[in-house]
Parts: C-alpha cells; sequence; structure tokens
C-alpha cells in the first residue's frame, strides 16, 4: 500500500457521479487537508475571467480573493499551465503572502475535458520544502478527476 492510496480510495468512493465542480473542489479541498498533517492551507482558484483567478472552496485560513495570472505562484502556474513547486516562498519575489506562516507552497492547474484551464489547485505548508515530485503526481492525478466530461463548470 502507497502512501496516498488509502486516500485515494476515499475520495474515488466520495467523488463517484458527482458532476458539479464546486462540490467536487470543496470535497477535495477538505479530502486533501486533512489527510495530510502537513497541508497548511489547501483550496483553489478559479478562473473566473480572462486573467484572473478568484477563491474558490478551501480549507485552512483565510486566502486571498482574486490573484490576476500577472502575479504570485498560483499566477504563474495559471499562465504556464503546468505544477509549480516553491521550496521557500521567501526566496520568490512573485509569492504574495496570504499568511506569513508559509514556507513552501504546490500549485496544480485544473483542465477540463477540452483541455481548458478552469482552476489551480494550491497547497500551502508552514514547513520549508515540504512537497516534491511524488507531490505533485499524486495532486495532478486528483486533479484529473476534472476532465470528467460530465463536470458542470
Amino acid at each position: 500500500m502507497t502512501p496516498t492510496s488509502d486516500i485515494q480510495s476515499r475520495i474515488t468512493a466520495l467523488t463517484a457521479g458527482e458532476t458539479d465542480a464546486v462540490a467536487l473542489m470543496a470535497t477535495l479541498a477538505c479530502e486533501l487537508h486533512h489527510h495530510f498533517p502537513h497541508f497548511h492551507w489547501t483550496g483553489f482558484y478559479r478562473v473566473v475571467a480572462p486573467g484572473m483567478l478568484k477563491i474558490g472552496p478551501y480549507q485552512g485560513g483565510h486566502g486571498c480573493l482574486a490573484i490576476p495570472f500577472a502575479r504570485g505562484i498560483c499566477g504563474r502556474c495559471a499562465r504556464e499551465e503546468k505544477t509549480v513547486i516553491i521550496p521557500d516562498v521567501e526566496r520568490e519575489e512573485d509569492h504574495i503572502a496570504c499568511s506569513g506562516t508559509t514556507r513552501s507552497e504546490i500549485v496544480v492547474p485544473v483542465h477540463d475535458t477540452e483541455g481548458k484551464l478552469r482552476a489551480v489547485l494550491d497547497v500551502d505548508s508552514d514547513f520549508p520544502d515540504a512537497f516534491g515530485e511524488n507531490d505533485a503526481r499524486f495532486l495532478e492525478g486528483v486533479c484529473g478527476l476534472f476532465r470528467n466530461a460530465s463536470i458542470a463548470w
């Protein structure tokens, strides 16, 4: 059994047949946040207009309400449409500090069935260097749930 197999099974069971994107985001944010002790802020930023992200379902303290694609790590992920891992946010000039305790971050793009960017999954940790390639692969797989053709955006 892999360290993530139990959460994968739980996510699969909880989200089976779900077609509402917001309900899916809320469930995933909750399950991920409470499963991994180093996930201190776990949530989604939705694409609401060209070049603009707005906060979606999340777990943890307050997040930024809106993030332009031109700013921050979430904006970079949205612009480049690829996963971004930041081992030390204090070394990143474009990091937006929504929380003064965040030390590292991973942000994963969320695409729909046609490959259109719909959101990003943002996970912050109060520990430095908390995320690696295994986390990236796992979270990319989780975000793959949104590629279902029946998801209502």
